[in-house]
């Protein structure tokens, strides 16, 4: 079962980051124009561009390294760091998705990011995927190996 699940947060992750680095390219998917997509993955209420390629880049190599963590937490990678290096890591990935899945349900998030069709999104799908990483992480540390 943990593998299971440290192979389905291995892969959605994978898929998150490789969406950020086609942002980070200039890619425009699920909008036709940058206005549009800033409203719809981003939604802060003075953002009208989006932000620089090295930012999509660096966040997307973050959710890379979160991505392949959760192999590391079920012992796939041989020539992994330490164990207590692992779940320290574990837990503060965990943490990061935590905080940001509570955080899209916060008025002050709700503030900060009021544009539709972000809005809307956040409820029903972004802060609760962050939500259910958060729990993929958590199953995989207490089931610790």
């Amino acid at each position: 079962m943990t593998l299971m699940i440290a192979v389905l947060l291995c892969l959605l992750l994978l898929v998150v980051a490789a969406l950020h680095v086609y942002w980070g390219g200039g890619g425009l998917w699920p909008a036709a124009s940058e206005r549009e997509l800033v409203a719809t993955v981003i939604g802060h209420a003075q953002a009208r561009r989006m932000p620089p390629p090295w930012l999509c880049m660096l966040v997307a190599i973050a959710i890379g390294v979160a991505a392949v963590w959760p192999m590391l937490l079920v012992g796939v990678e041989p020539a992994a760091p330490s164990r207590p290096l692992i779940v320290a890591g574990g837990v503060a990935i965990l943490l990061v998705f935590l905080l940001r899945g509570l955080a899209g349900y916060l008025p002050v998030w709700r503030r900060l990011h009021p544009q539709e069709p972000f809005a809307a999104y956040d409820r029903r799908f972004y802060a609760p995927l962050c939500l259910q990483v958060a729990a993929g992480y958590a199953i995989l540390l207490l089931q610790g190996r």
